[in-house]
Order: C-alpha cells, then sequence, then structure tokens
C-alpha cells in the first residue's frame, strides 16, 4: 500500500516519569538538553517539559504523573513522526480515516506549534503525524505563550496560524475543501 505522505524523521517522543524534576536535571545536566517550555499541572496533569537537543522546539518532553509502581507498560505517552507539508498532514488524516485508524485528536497543539492528527496504532500505542514544529534559534528563546494557536481541527489550524507560520495549502483540491467548509475528500 502506498501512502500518500512520507515520513521525514522520528520527530519526538513523550515519556511518563515518576519524578518530573529530578527527570529534568537528568535531561538538562547529565545529557545536555536545553529546556524549551514547561507546562504546570493545570495544563496537563502532573506537569510537563519540553526539551531540545536540536533547532526543533523539542525532541523530547516528560509528563511528571506516572505513578512510581505504575510499571514498565505506562512509560510511552506518544512518539511523534515529522512530515514534509502541511497538505501532507491533510493527506495522512483522510488516508487513516479510510482505513479505520481510531484518530485521537487533530489540529494544532500549543507549545512547539506543530500542526497535526494523532492516532492509535493497533497496540494502542498513541502516534502523531506533525508538520511545522517550531525552530528555536541561536537566541534559545521559544515562541511566548501569548502567541500558541491551539486548535481542534486541522481546518482551524490553517485559518488560526500563529505569527510567522505560513500555512498555506498548495494543493488546489485541499484548498477549495477548505474554502467550502468541508473535511471530506
Amino acid at each position: 500500500m502506498s501512502t500518500p505522505f512520507a515520513v521525514q524523521k522520528i520527530g519526538h517522543a513523550v515519556v511518563y516519569v515518576s519524578d518530573l524534576e529530578r527527570s529534568k536535571r537528568f535531561y538538562t545536566e547529565l545529557l545536555g538538553f536545553k529546556v524549551s517550555d514547561v507546562y504546570p499541572g493545570t495544563m496537563m496533569p502532573g506537569g510537563m517539559v519540553f526539551l531540545r537537543c536540536n533547532g526543533d522546539h523539542h525532541c523530547l518532553a516528560l509528563v511528571g504523573d506516572r505513578a512510581p509502581d505504575a510499571g514498565p507498560d505506562k512509560s510511552l505517552h506518544h512518539l511523534a513522526f515529522e512530515l514534509a507539508t502541511l497538505d501532507e498532514v491533510f493527506r495522512a488524516r483522510d488516508h487513516l480515516k479510510a482505513h479505520g485508524a481510531k484518530l485521537t485528536y487533530e489540529g494544532r497543539r500549543r507549545a512547539g506549534c506543530q500542526v497535526s492528527v494523532e492516532f492509535l496504532d493497533p497496540d494502542g500505542h498513541h502516534l502523531e503525524l506533525y508538520w511545522g514544529v517550531d525552530q528555536i534559534g541561536a537566541d534559545g528563546r521559544s515562541r511566548p505563550w501569548e502567541e500558541w494557536r491551539q486548535t481542534m481541527t486541522l481546518e482551524d489550524a490553517v485559518r488560526i496560524a500563529p505569527v510567522g507560520q505560513d500555512t498555506t495549502l498548495h494543493d488546489a483540491a485541499l484548498r477549495a475543501r477548505l474554502e467550502a467548509g468541508t473535511d471530506r475528500p
């Protein structure tokens, strides 16, 4: 089966940790990761720390709600795979729906501002296909939270873009669907 999109790379992993501060110190002090953003417990149960080792806003994120006795089956929150274009995210959503995948989210998240579709694999692992994650410049600063534009649909992610993110769809058929207000191919 051919797909109407191509995964470019493993973009990031998100894991549960039993002690968020301890894990943050481990990854920053021992491994040299840099903190891009932090969610308090009011935004994500247990809190969340976004870490980077290159220009991507995050390549690893830690979620601090894993109980010490939860066991190894609760260590992975999700894996994310980067796509080359925004058009491919729309095509991926259509492809996944057409093949019966269980979608769990679509739109734009807050920190990192990537546009994505999230779904489950056959074993129930949460996966994400995304485009447009923020890049961190030489100054080490991430986008201020006031510029985050979380959305709950891909269509709104195009319509409500954060500063500097070009959400132009290049495929005429996708643009026509957006203008017609339908998410059906």
